[in-house]
């Protein structure tokens, strides 16, 4: 499989990219700055450019989009117009979106919505709520989120617990997020929908 990891470079995309190089998959690492991850190849991206991130992404069999809601400067309104955007233009190409854990539902509201989360991941999971809900209202475009557990760190993998719309679990390392990510890529089972991963307490 051909994969193009926008964020790649990133917490949780480098280790999407190199667990997907692990499995064998042809994968390029994409960033603002072009950097790269290892020995892969990379590509110069900014999620903001639809034209470019649309083009490049006709050439891969999915797309990852591992990209933090608040890179420019604190303001997330431009990520989420740039997935907005994205959505319009329907790639062909299956979108694979590292969503985030506060738009889970804990009974009847949203974790970032609780009275004990954390005011500073705020603004981040009102994006990615947002976020979601345009992907949500797609039609004919072929997606996927992922969400973490309320707590993710850097981390080697471990065995995945999977849930769809609550937490399942406490943390997650980024090696088990990578693990459920490239599982799902490669025999998926969440077209149209988000789910959330977890480490086995």
């Amino acid at each position: 499989m051909k994969i193009l990891v926008l964020g790649g470079t990133g917490m949780v995309g480098s280790d999407i990219a190199k667990e997907a190089a692990r499995r064998g998959h042809d994968v390029t690492i994409a960033s603002r700055s072009g950097s790269t991850v290892g020995d892969l190849p990379s590509a110069t991206i900014d999620l903001q450019d639809t034209d470019a991130l649309v083009s490049a992404a006709t050439a891969y069999d999915a797309l990852v989009l591992a990209v933090p809601s608040d890179r420019t400067g604190g303001d997330t309104a431009p990520t989420i117009e740039a997935h907005r955007r994205l959505i319009a233009a329907a790639p062909q190409t299956r979108l694979f979106v590292v969503g985030g854990a506060g738009a889970l539902s804990v009974g009847d509201v949203l974790l970032k919505d609780t009275p004990e989360f954390p005011a500073a991941y705020k603004p981040e999971s009102d994006a990615f709520a947002a976020v979601l809900d345009l992907y949500r209202a797609a039609e004919g475009l072929d997606w996927t989120m992922l969400a973490p557990s309320p707590m993710i760190a850097p981390g080697p993998a471990g065995e995945p617990v999977l849930g769809t719309d609550s937490p399942v679990g406490d943390s997650v390392t980024t090696g088990t997020f990578a693990v459920a990510a490239l599982d799902e890529l490669e025999q998926p089972a969440h077209r149209g929908t988000r789910f959330t991963v977890a480490d086995t307490a």
